[in-house]
């Protein structure tokens, strides 16, 4: 089982020209809102990808909820853990250009209240996952973590958005999934020279004996676990937005080790999800499923 505690969002999207450089209004023909918010796009990828997943995390009483949780329940995501609180459902503001690059700005609204609470009530065992990111409480995070860790599961964390954790949480973390630009954002906070990616990766895996992916976009990734390198490159796909991409890498990569792949299999398959994902527009509406996954693993790397 996959226990994620994170955000849920909707997401208003619009397609434009170029970017907006600071004090610039571009302007787009229309928007779309899809479900969204890193906790519940991991959620999707992690489930869509073929795991059991529980998520926790909150919502609020307003229509957006239900946009934001729709599709979760739709592909069988256990949502009897999202509380419902007096805050609105959170909201990301997503600007896409030709390119596929994108500007996102995050309204937290209702995640700034998502409680670890309700993982007491799950039966937690050392074959279980905790997928964590940084748009709820880092307090609860902490908490949830340590729940996990006292019942012999691990604990993932994507450092997104780029924030450094409390020394209490990075304890805990037995994986931890950035790009490049949250590796600097550690890296200083652990008081590192700048290092490029893969040194980041392997002297984080080495001193902190906790595992470390680094995503690298088009340049596909690079892992260090227990002293061991992994370089992928990532398959030559046609971009149309990348929202998601890399949610859909951590929970493919995620739902792979609950699986029971390795360290190395788990990687193919979750770069494998975030190519796919930058296929379609679109946050959740992008998340690839299993036999899509398999198929880009197959005719890729195998």
């Amino acid at each position: 089982m996959i226990v994620v505690f994170g955000s849920l969002n909707v997401d208003l999207v619009t397609i434009v020209e170029h970017l907006p450089e600071p004090g610039e209004t571009v302007m787009g023909p229309d928007y779309q809102l899809h479900p969204g918010g890193k906790g519940g796009n991991q959620a999707l990828a992690a489930r869509r990808a073929g795991a059991q997943v529980v998520l926790v995390g909150a919502v609020g009483r307003d229509a957006f909820a239900g946009t934001a949780l729709s599709l979760l329940a739709w592909d069988g995501v256990d949502t009897s853990n999202v509380a419902q609180v007096a805050a609105p459902t959170g909201a990301a503001f997503i600007a896409v250009d030709a390119s596929g690059a994108n500007h996102i700005v995050v309204a937290a609204g209702a995640n700034a209240y998502a409680s670890a609470h309700a993982l007491h009530d799950l039966t937690l065992g050392e074959r279980d996952i905790l997928l964590l990111q940084r748009e709820v409480p880092e307090a609860e995070c902490i908490i949830a973590a340590q729940l996990m860790k006292r019942a012999g599961g691990r604990v993932i964390l994507n450092l997104a958005p780029a924030r450094a954790p409390a020394p209490e949480l990075l304890a805990a973390v037995d994986v931890l999934i950035v790009n490049e630009h949250e590796a600097q954002v550690l890296g200083r906070a652990l008081g590192w020279p700048v290092l490029k990616p893969d040194a980041f990766a392997r002297r984080l895996d080495a001193e902190r004996r906790i595992a470390c992916i680094v995503t690298l976009g088009a340049d596909g990734v690079v892992g260090w676990q227990g002293g061991v390198r992994r370089r992928l490159q990532a398959p030559k796909v046609e971009v149309v937005d990348t929202v998601a991409a890399g949610d859909s890498f951590v929970g493919a990569f995620a739902a792979a080790l609950a699986g029971g792949y390795g360290f190395s299999s788990a990687l193919q398959r979750g770069i494998a999800a975030g190519s796919l994902a930058c296929m379609v527009a679109g946050a959740q509406p992008s998340v690839p499923r299993l036999e899509q996954i398999e198929a880009l693993v197959g005719s890729t790397f195998l």
